[in-house]
């Protein structure tokens, strides 16, 4: 602990060292930010909680040289891994199965550990020479001016005062942060108690390799295959149903007794939780972001919560240098909330849409069970499950060229990443080639005027012509054997692209302008 931070002012404060704190940490300190971060709890959390990480978050970690490590963490494809929706046999009724690379270039759903996970992000932050970490110590005050954030913490060795001038709130659903902040939330309407049960299997067993929504009337839950040797169960409480009894180890084995023998398993933890939909009315106060859960909740059935909340820091990550560097203007930052608001949103309202589908699908079990008419689907329908033809929704706002997004364009949404084959002969992964920064991908030369020039000069874009490149798996836009040019963002997401109504000048000249930089 070197007094010196008293005196110095940080780049980034990170409060909460989880998985999102950490990657935050990572990718602010890669990009030559300094960060300081602070943690309350002195080891990481033994127990598990997230069990599912994007393809999309593993690619986000390959300019910094750690998504080999990481994917090596992740539980390879196993034999008829799926997932879907069953009936109370567990019948399955649709859903998709798992594949072992997607358009990100890596395997698209990965199970793992998160104490394993968590661990290995939280070294790595903690031994970057960018980053200073008071693990032990807790924030019990900040303040924010229009030139930094002052924040004053407290741990084993005393209190301390620190400043930065941006501050990421990375301290989960109870986020003191938010709360000073006097954030509140929108709610997305669903709050159901449920119990989640993690086990270690310790005997050979017949458990299937799935993602398996039951849709059972009498009571409706979800196993999940998590990384070998480990095993998920979440009951939804029926009502008049107390926590302190679905916590009893009689009910919980008398759950478990229908899917598995007594014997084969060992359970690590067991809770009730209320699963919640909410968004936070505000993302960002002056100087002050929240990422996360300290700005977004959701029920687990879509399993992007934590992929949400690194998401948030991987969106500050490439524009805080920017603005810290004199790049580009403050109000760049203003982007963040316009961005992930509306995609956090959609994708807990999809996860909201989950939870009302295995309603509506037990509903109509039940009802057959009695002789009786199915009821109506309302606000939700077939393709609210898994497989059923739903992605990942766009940016619709903020740093990208809004008039071209659409549900089916490139714009707005992540540029798939093939494996390619570069003039030497080697082969690779796209992104390996774009650099860190924006890159323009052509299909043969272009021309363009000297302001655009400049503003690639400045920003170190990169220019790739893909003509001379060979596709080995996947592909890119069709819109680049067309003859149109692609620019995309450091995060990987499509700016823009040249069209009829688009030039390549005036698509630099729309970059500057959103961006906040003089040309």
């Amino acid at each position: 602990m070197s007094s010196a931070a008293d005196h110095t002012v940080f780049d980034v404060a990170i409060v909460g060292l989880g998985p999102v704190g950490c990657l935050g940490a990572i990718l602010c300190a890669e990009a030559g930010l300094t960060v300081v971060a602070i943690e309350k709890e002195a080891d990481v959390y033994t127990l598990p909680r997230a069990v599912n990480l994007d393809g999309e978050i593993i690619r986000a970690l390959q300019p910094v040289g750690l998504a080999t490590a990481v994917q090596q963490m992740m539980q390879p494809l196993r034999e008829g891994e799926r997932a879907g929706f069953a009936n109370a046999k567990r019948e399955w009724l649709f859903g998709g199965n798992a594949r072992a690379t997607g358009s990100n270039g890596w395997q698209p759903a990965n199970m793992f550990d998160q104490p394993e996970l968590e661990a290995y992000l939280r070294d790595t932050a903690q031994s970057h020479p960018n980053v200073t970490a008071y693990i032990g110590y807790e924030m019990t005050q900040f303040s924010s001016d229009p030139r930094q954030v002052a924040i004053q913490a407290l741990g084993d060795e005393g209190e301390i005062t620190l400043a930065a001038h941006y501050l990421f709130a990375c301290d989960g659903a109870n986020s003191a942060v938010r709360k000073a902040l006097g954030i509140g939330w929108r709610d997305l309407g669903y709050d159901q108690d449920w119990l989640v049960v993690d086990v270690e299997m310790i005997k050979t067993h017949s458990l299937p390799n799935e993602v398996l929504q039951v849709c059972d009337p009498d009571r409706i839950h979800t196993f999940v295959a998590t990384k070998d040797p480990y095993r998920r169960w979440e009951f939804q409480l029926n009502d008049g149903e107390t926590a302190a009894h679905m916590l009893e180890h009689q009910t919980i084995h008398r759950l478990l007794e229908t899917w598995t023998p007594r014997d084969t398993y060992r359970v690590r933890r067991a809770a009730v939780y209320q699963f919640h939909a909410a968004i936070a009315e505000q993302w960002q106060q002056g100087r002050i972001f929240l990422a996360g859960d300290a700005a977004h909740q959701t029920p687990p059935f879509l399993g992007q919560g934590m992929n949400s909340g690194m998401r948030d820091v991987i969106n500050l990550a490439w524009k805080l240098p920017l603005v810290l560097n004199g790049q580009c203007a403050p109000s760049l930052l203003d982007s963040y909330q316009a961005e992930r608001d509306d995609h956090a949103h959609d994708l807990v309202s999809w996860a909201v849409d989950m939870g009302h589908l295995m309603q509506h699908v037990a509903a109509t079990e039940a009802a057959a069970r009695a002789g009786e008419e199915p009821p109506q689907m309302q606000q939700t329908s077939r393709k609210s499950g898994y497989g059923q033809g739903r992605e990942q929704p766009p940016i619709r706002s903020g740093v990208v060229l809004s008039k071209q997004v659409s549900n089916a364009g490139a714009t707005g949404y992540l540029l798939p990443q093939p494996v390619v084959r570069d003039p030497e002969g080697k082969e690779v992964r796209f992104d390996d080639l774009l650099g860190a920064n924006f890159a323009l991908l052509t299909h043969g030369s272009v021309s363009m005027n000297q302001k655009s020039a400049a503003l690639i000069a400045a920003l170190q874009i990169q220019l790739l012509d893909v003509s001379t490149l060979e596709m080995v798996h996947g592909k890119l836009p069709e819109l680049l054997q067309t003859g149109e040019a692609l620019l995309i963002r450091p995060d990987r997401l499509v700016f823009g692209h040249t069209d009829a109504d688009v030039s390549l000048d005036s698509l630099f000249t729309h970059l500057a302008e959103l961006l906040g930089c003089s040309r």
